[in-house]
């Protein structure tokens, strides 16, 4: 629950430094004074967005703290012990607004994001404002309410989840139906090309081999004549040949070196030279005798080194890249029809996608049907007293048979029947503005009571209502206060009475600036205050009166 809460320098409010207690305080106030003052700031400390305007005139900061005991409060405490922001069993909240418009906010001591501490807001205070019931009559709200009163939570997170599972399969085959219609004309072209490679089939290095092949069978004569001719200098010839010259060198060398012995390694050169020129010319015949002379074979090869350049300037590229092209365009070609194949995979996934969502969002309807009978009988319970005793409310729920949104396939339309023998009707048809007001009231006290936050604000909720109604609201916004910690602002006097604290505002003019204060009230104070609500300026002892009298009803 809320302990304390101080404001510094916050719109028209200098400093309040206010302790709150348990179950039900009531605020009130003159018109103007700034009746809601403590709840827009508490509002800004748990995370609303802050703004230059919210900084007290000539102050250079505005800044907001307040004092919650969670000790009883195990998922505020989790979130704490979660983010590392403590382990106590209260938790002080602090926001600072500069002058700019930057603002700072931090959870016992440590900086934090503003997100971050609208996440714990939501789990310490649950506020609810004056214009409710203008949310009454849209499909939205209507939605929200019955779905807050079933609390089940596990469910609409199975339906969100199945549908965003379908929304992302669905945009997947749109994307992929884009892709493929794109790559419709692609791959008629795709599948022309890579056939034409496929049948020509040319291997990576074999361009380079065929042109060397073709480039010794074109010459093949030229290559057998030339050598022949250097094979006959170096060996063959009877009457001369390099060989038999080197021979009989190394010879006459050899005798020589009989005379002057440093002729010796001269003519083992020699005779070493001769032996090479043997080796040579036997590898000039080898070589000779591996020679093709094969017509057929060359005029193949002048066909395929042909078919090559065509096929490489058809496509702009070198005959030696042709096989890269085509292990390219084989993929290219393969990545379609694997598109394709997904595409068939996906209307399966997609079928199975949406029997899930429908299975989730029947059961969700089911529970909503169930949660909007009960909340139905409530509020119509509720209705009696609040001076609408013949009145009956209900709530219509229709499951569709489509796929609607990640909150289930269920329309709600909140219905009325204000007097006896009057037919059920929708709400916005039917219902005055005062009727609104008592219906909203009711559904507030009814979700509020089943709500898990230890701290609920009602901010002018009581709007159009007076009278009996009045004091009926009183006594629920009370029974409520038995359990949780209620904090109302109010400007009926048998609202204000009905609670256990009450504070008054107050605003003052010095000439040069106006200051808002929060007062708490004493029963003598109380008296007062609730005379005044009721008599207006002129306080009577009569209204002191009627004013004591409403407080003894609950003190």
């Amino acid at each position: 629950m809320l302990t304390s809460l101080q404001v510094t320098n916050f719109a028209i409010v200098e400093h309040l430094d206010i302790e709150w207690q348990s179950g039900m305080t009531t605020i009130t106030g003159e018109t103007g004074a700034g009746k809601s003052i403590a709840i827009d700031a508490l509002s800004l400390c748990l995370g609303e967005r802050a703004e230059a305007s919210m900084v007290r005139e000539g102050a250079d900061k505005a800044q907001v703290s307040a004092v919650f005991d969670i000790q009883n409060l195990p998922a505020a405490k989790h979130f704490i012990n979660e983010h590392e922001l403590g382990d106590n069993t209260e938790c002080v909240i602090r926001r600072v607004v500069a002058a700019n418009g930057r603002s700072k906010a931090f959870i016992n001591g440590v900086m934090v994001p503003a997100g971050q501490l609208k996440t714990l807001g939501n789990l310490l205070i649950s506020i609810h404002g004056q214009h409710a019931h203008q949310q009454l009559n849209k499909a939205n709200y209507q939605l929200s309410v019955v779905d807050s009163f079933a609390d089940h939570t596990e469910l609409l997170n199975e339906v969100k989840t199945s549908y965003n599972q379908l929304q992302s399969l669905e945009r997947e085959q749109k994307q992929l139906a884009q892709t493929l219609q794109q790559a419709a004309a692609e791959k008629q072209l795709l599948e022309y090309q890579v056939a034409e490679l496929d049948e020509f089939a040319l291997a990576t290095g074999e361009y380079e081999e065929i042109e060397q092949q073709h480039t010794l069978l074109s010459n093949a004569n030229s290559l057998l004549e030339g050598t022949q001719k250097e094979l006959q200098i170096i060996y063959q010839q009877d009457n001369f040949n390099a060989y038999s010259m080197v021979q009989s060198s190394a010879n006459q060398i050899a005798e020589l070196a009989s005379l002057d012995k440093k002729l010796a390694p001269i003519a083992d050169l020699l005779f070493e030279a001769s032996i090479t020129l043997e080796e040579a010319a036997r590898e000039l015949s080898h070589y000779q005798d591996s020679v093709e002379m094969d017509p057929s074979q060359l005029s193949e090869l002048d066909e395929r080194i042909s078919r090559a350049l065509d096929l490489a300037r058809k496509h702009d590229i070198t005959p030696e890249e042709l096989p890269n092209l085509h292990a390219e365009l084989q993929q290219n070609l393969a990545n379609i029809e694997q598109n394709d194949e997904r595409f068939n995979e996906l209307e399966a996934e997609i079928a199975r996608a949406k029997e899930h969502y429908f299975a989730c969002a029947s059961v969700l309807s089911e529970s909503r049907s169930a949660a909007a009978k009960a909340l139905s009988e409530q509020v119509t319970k509720s209705l009696v007293s609040l001076s609408m005793e013949n009145a009956k409310f209900a709530i219509c729920i229709e499951h569709q048979e489509s796929v609607t949104s990640s909150k289930g396939s269920d329309t709600v339309d909140f219905q009325v029947a204000a007097n006896t023998g009057q037919r059920l009707q929708p709400l916005h048809k039917v219902a005055s503005g005062g009727e609104l007001s008592r219906i909203s009231l009711a559904i507030e006290v009814i979700i509020a009571d089943k709500m898990t936050t230890p701290t609920l604000i009602f901010d002018e909720v009581d709007v159009g209502i007076s009278g009996p109604t009045a004091s009926a609201v009183g006594k629920l916004l009370r029974q409520l206060g038995k359990s949780t910690q209620v904090i109302c602002v109010t400007h009926l006097p048998q609202v204000a009475s009905s609670g256990h604290n009450q504070f008054f505002v107050s605003k003052t003019d010095d000439g040069t600036q106006t200051n808002t204060r929060m007062t708490v009230l004493d029963n003598s104070g109380r008296i007062d205050e609730i005379a005044r609500l009721l008599g207006g300026t002129n306080i009577s002892d009569i209204t002191r009166t009627n004013a004591s009298e409403l407080l003894s009803q609950y003190h």
